[in-house]
């Protein structure tokens, strides 16, 4: 077999983690790395080489932010007591290696390390509102003081050539982001933030092998559609949707135009500090 690209190894670490994809399953939490690398097909070391790269990327966009005196104010005014437990909570584009959370908890970890906040990440590739419906219960359980929602792009999703719908309808994308406000609101004391999830670009996805192989496309109306319904709920929202643009810049994705760069990433997490530092 004709070995993998460096960009394809990239993306199959980006878009498949099997260490939070199998975290429900009785023996998740043992498989090792040689079993990760192994269910992606990977050798080890080059699956541990290209984590690793991917994390000091994420690392020096931490330190890249940090290092313009106003995004380090920014960091400043989160409101964040000490101690603090705030936990992200998405997709994909939150359970990549180098995710916009990632290079947000690196952040912390560096400007406000005296203040011992933690920032868990709670995601899953390709889920669903529907899906993060069941896994909310352990973010409840957890007891954060601040959740960070990014969710709702897989809703939007469509599967093969000629969809006549989307994933899930977007009545029930608007049913269950009503459902998770209502449990958060009723059985923790915690704050949220929602983040809108970003258009796409439609042409790079349904050309992109490794998507077009499971039949995914989307459509930025779709998007659009559940980011405005992200956007009228209560509480404190960042509009990706609108920020990014549609489709964002190209340097902003990958080729397979729905999953970010390391530059897109960190532009996320930018526009998180920024949008959440504007909170008393």
């Amino acid at each position: 077999m004709k070995p993998m690209s460096d960009e394809q190894v990239r993306w199959l670490l980006k878009v498949i983690q099997p260490e939070r994809t199998l975290a429900s399953l009785p023996g998740g939490a043992s498989l090792n790395r040689e079993a990760h690398a192994g269910l992606l097909g990977l050798p080890v070391e080059v699956y541990a080489t290209e984590l690793g790269r991917m994390q000091k990327e994420a690392s020096e966009a931490a330190v890249a932010l940090l290092a313009d005196p106003a995004v380090a104010s920014m960091v400043d005014r989160l409101p964040l007591r000490k101690g603090a437990k705030v936990v992200a909570f998405g997709d994909s584009l939150t359970s990549d290696p180098q995710s916009w959370a990632v290079v947000l908890g690196e952040m912390l970890a560096r400007r406000r390390s005296p203040d011992g906040i933690s920032l868990t990440i709670s995601a899953v590739a390709g889920e669903t509102t529907t899906h993060g419906l069941v896994r909310i219960a352990g973010v409840i359980n957890s007891r954060p003081d601040w959740i960070l929602f990014l969710v709702g792009t897989n809703d939007a999703r469509t599967q093969g050539l000629h969809p006549t719908k989307t994933l899930v309808h977007h009545e029930e994308t608007a049913r269950n982001i009503a459902e998770l406000r209502e449990r958060i609101s009723k059985e923790t004391t915690a704050n949220c933030v929602w983040i809108t999830p970003p258009a796409v670009n439609e042409a790079q996805v349904a050309a992109h092998r490794g998507l077009a192989r499971f039949g995914v496309r989307f459509r930025n109306e779709d998007l659009a559609r559940v980011a405005n319904i992200v956007g009228e709920g209560d509480g404190p929202v960042i509009d990706a949707f609108s920020t990014l643009g549609s489709p964002p810049p190209s340097a902003l994705l990958m080729d397979d135009g729905l999953h970010f760069t390391p530059a897109g990433q960190k532009r996320m997490a930018f526009e998180v500090i920024r949008g959440w530092s504007k909170l008393q």
